[in-house]
């Protein structure tokens, strides 16, 4: 039966980023992960070709000669290459070639070293007053860890794993076809040089068993969206032993119903009658510490910005901390009785002979747009 399409297997497409194929790959492992699936023959199957398909295309070069000459590429059975003419075998498998161009990356005999942990995201919800006065939480994290009872080794108590008989411990085994010798991962093995033949019962040769982590998380002062926290070491188990991932909690501030926050300053919009606006006086504004007192000086227009300094946030980054913006917006008042409709008239009856001198924007305005008008006609 012919072999699936790798970029099928981890549902991405051909030009899908490295870490997008991560990604794919990490969600399909821990759902075909052989201590999910108790056993069943077909899904381990399945799990050994997302492991494959990763091997692949998370290699750049072997991506290259995969994308170039698709399985065949590493088809055993054909010597390793797509058999077209002229094609420039050392430039696309490099280091492949192990015995002609002097050895593959990993150096001496070619093993495979256990890999490294994954890194592990976790997104994190705060409010605009627990990002700005910092906070501790604690999180609970789905993850990988070293299994106790092997020590991460994933051989039973007891035993230990023994050197693959295939590669003899390399981790690599060569394929000749005339002049070319085609250096690949051990199928026995999986590139471990070591195999296990009496496997851990609690973590089924694998090393690792998933647990769910609680951990608690210091959350410093004025983080905002797009901060990250990192925690080293607490991302998934290393494979027999090697370093575990680390682990970053991704930061998100709520939408606030009266702030808005730009860098460390906060900006709200404060409504003002148009009496206070006209003769001035003292309004209260919020804070994120509470109320404070306001003078708003006569003569005030709808929009003036007034700050309050150091009433913002201080950076996470440094000492300092931002200002407060209140911008005043004037509010027009609604459901006037018949008397106060009457005083209003009356008012602006009184200024209806000194427009420029009491609204000097309107005056001016109208007296822009006769000109506007006037210049048209002539």
């Amino acid at each position: 039966m012919s072999k699936r399409d790798y970029y099928e297997v981890l549902g991405v497409s051909k030009s899908a980023t490295e870490r997008e194929i991560k990604k794919a790959y990490k969600k399909l492992a821990m759902k075909y992960h052989p201590d999910r699936t108790q056993g069943d023959k077909g899904m381990e199957e399945k799990f050994k070709e997302i492991q494959e398909a990763h091997e692949i295309l998370t290699d750049d070069q072997k991506r290259g000669a995969y994308d170039q000459y698709g399985h065949a590429a590493f088809d055993q059975s054909r010597g390793g290459h797509h058999g077209g003419g002229g094609a420039d075998f050392g430039d696309i498998f490099g280091d492949v070639f192990g015995d002609i161009f002097g050895g593959g990356r990993q150096g001496g005999g070619g093993r495979s070293r256990a890999r490294s942990g994954s890194d592990l995201r976790y997104n994190l919800e705060l409010s605009l007053e627990e990002a700005v006065k910092g906070k501790e939480v604690e999180i609970r994290v789905p993850t990988l860890v070293e299994c106790e009872p092997c020590d991460g080794s994933g051989a039973k108590k007891g035993s230990s794993a023994k050197t693959c008989s295939t590669c003899h411990g390399n981790g690599q085994v060569q394929m000749r076809q005339g002049f070319f010798a085609v250096q690949q991962t051990c199928p026995t093995c999986g590139g471990k040089g070591k195999v296990i033949t009496d496997p851990c019962t609690s973590c089924r040769g694998q090393g690792r068993v998933e647990e769910t982590k609680k951990l608690s998380v210091k959350i410093p002062p004025g983080v905002d969206t797009g901060d990250r926290i990192r925690l080293t070491g607490e991302g998934e188990a290393g494979e027999q032993g090697a370093p575990s991932g680390d682990l970053y909690v991704q930061v998100n501030v709520r939408e606030h119903k009266i702030f808005k926050r730009d860098g460390n300053n906060l900006y709200c919009e404060v409504p003002l009658s148009f009496t206070t606006a006209a003769l001035g006086g003292e309004i209260q504004v919020p804070t994120l510490d509470g109320k404070v007192k306001l003078k708003v000086s006569a003569e005030t227009q709808t929009g003036r910005m007034f700050r309050l300094r150091g009433k913002g946030v201080k950076s996470v980054r440094s000492s300092s901390t931002g200002d407060l913006m209140c911008k005043v917006v004037i509010e027009t008042p609604v459901n006037l009785s018949t008397k106060q409709k009457a005083l209003l008239e009356e008012f602006d009856s009184s200024m209806s002979d000194s427009i420029k001198k009491h609204r000097p924007k309107e005056q001016g305005f109208f007296d822009g747009v006769k000109k506007f008008f006037d210049d048209l006609i002539d």
